[in-house]
């Protein structure tokens, strides 16, 4: 199918409501298909959008519609092509809730200003979520009208399917899991679900302008509980929000709420810590597809974080009633130190990682999102796995270097891996670029490998002090890092 001109089409649409587009700009992609775009005029500016989903364009232009006529602050839908795949709405800007957020952490933590931001956000929700329900059709929600035990169950799939499957480090009994699946989904779809379910109400979707929350993104919503927004915007993991200040915005939520239904009621308490435990199980799997799959590195950067706050409530609010997926909880531990090492480097610097890998557990993942780098592969050196009083040691053991460098083939080796990379280090630091990745494979990721991929680390360390360097032995569950 030929491809739409779509700037084509927004400027024939910006032409239709009497305004003349004098410039179309792109906007960066998000985690959606969507694709965005900015429309300048002589009088305003416009956000133009497309996607090829008509059923969930129909679902964003009948809630926007019907929220924007209750006088709920979201985009006003201007107009809309014929096929329905392209409309444009209003613009609020770039500056959102999680910029202000990031202000916030680097300045030392939450200040009551932000905290302000969160409480008007939270008035702002009880509105859609009693306000909005009333009179909403739900016959035009993507992709189901209800988040029910079925969504429910899905969602716990999204997390099995895309996080845990993919760590082979973590075991677990599959029967025994769907097991807890089914109980779990079975007492969470008790909670009562006559309210608007946002699906998608965190920081990143909520703008700022002119000291005002506008709210975007709302096109995956339905009918259903009042817990889980609440949760998707305090337990937003990159934000970082403190336990106590959690406390106290869903004190503050509770209480607006009142205006409309008793907390009690609803039993909102009682069914909270489950809500938590499914949206971050939600957002591991969403990490897992955008991230490990998709390779996006803004999805990738998110699962330390989310691992962290869900081995933390596992500490507080333990799944004894569901041991299996318990059971997989408690092993995060075990990939906790891969994530490490996407941490970000100081801004300016050239960040050269390095790993070592086995061929049979297959190609290091590249968290920066640049699609990769050098590859050598080391299997056709002498390999020190085959004596026997190696068998235990590894690359960095004095036994397996001296073994190693008295090879004449590794010279050779070492000598043309820093020529190439080396001028790709110079290169880059030339045009400012800033990710390069240089990895080390042999057969499992013990000997040369691991040897390969320390002796350039250190050798680059001694060449390029001003670079910002990291060391991940794969197989070895180590990671070394300088040049903060």
């Amino acid at each position: 199918m030929q491809t739409p001109d779509i700037q084509n089409i927004l400027a024939e649409l910006t032409r239709s409501i009497g305004e003349t587009p004098i410039e179309i700009l792109p906007i960066a992609a998000s985690g959606s298909a969507r694709k965005y775009y900015r429309i300048v005029t002589e009088k305003r500016t416009l956000i133009g959008t497309y996607s090829d989903n008509v059923e969930e364009n129909e679902a964003f232009l009948t809630f926007s519609k019907h929220f924007h006529d209750l006088g709920l602050n979201v985009p006003e839908v201007f107009t809309v092509n014929g096929e329905k795949t392209c409309y444009l709405q209003s613009d609020f800007g770039d500056d959102n809730l999680f910029a202000h957020v990031q202000k916030a952490l680097m300045a030392g933590g939450f200040g009551e200003n932000v905290i302000q931001l969160y409480k008007q956000a939270l008035k702002h929700l009880v509105k859609f979520q009693c306000v909005g329900h009333q009179g909403l059709d739900y016959s035009k929600a993507y992709p189901t009208e209800r988040f029910d035990r079925q969504a429910i169950i899905d969602d716990l799939n999204y997390f099995k399917y895309y996080f845990v499957k993919p760590h082979e480090e973590i075991d677990f009994n599959e029967t025994r899991l769907g097991k807890d699946f089914e109980a779990f989904a079975d007492f969470v779809s008790q909670t009562p679900c006559d309210f608007f379910m946002y699906r998608d109400f965190q920081s990143r979707n909520i703008m700022v302008k002119d000291n005002e929350l506008y709210f975007i993104d709302f096109q995956g919503g339905r009918k259903g509980p009042l817990n889980y927004d609440v949760v998707s915007l305090l337990y937003q993991v990159k934000a970082q929000i403190p336990q106590a200040v959690r406390e106290e915005l869903i004190q503050y939520y509770k209480e607006e709420l009142k205006q409309f239904v008793n907390p009690e009621e609803v039993k909102f308490d009682t069914y909270q810590p489950y809500f938590v435990y499914l949206r971050l199980l939600q957002v591991l799997g969403a990490y897992g597809f955008r991230g490990l799959i998709q390779k996006k590195s803004h999805f990738i950067e998110s699962i330390p974080y989310a691992l962290k706050e869900i081995q933390a409530l596992a500490q507080t609010q333990p799944l004894n009633d569901y041991p299996e997926l318990q059971h997989i909880i408690q092993q995060f531990s075990k990939i906790e130190q891969r994530y490490q090492i996407i941490i970000q480097p100081p801004t300016g610097k050239l960040t050269v990682t390095v790993n070592s890998f086995s061929f049979r557990k297959g190609y290091p993942n590249d968290f920066s999102g640049n699609g990769g780098g050098f590859v050598f592969d080391c299997r056709a050196l002498p390999n020190p796995g085959r004596e026997p009083e190696f068998k235990t040691k590894t690359g960095r053991d004095w036994e397996v270097i001296d073994y190693l460098m008295a090879k004449p083939p590794v010279h050779v080796f070492l000598d043309h891996v820093k020529a190439i990379v080396g001028q790709s280090i110079d290169n880059y630091r030339e045009r400012h670029f800033s990710y390069l990745m240089v990895s080390f494979g042999c057969t499992g990721g013990q000997h040369r490998s691991v040897f390969f991929a320390q002796t350039i680390y250190e050798w680059l360390k001694k060449t390029y002090p001003d670079i910002h360097l990291k060391l991940n032995h794969i197989e070895r569950k180590i990671i070394e890092e300088t040049g903060l």
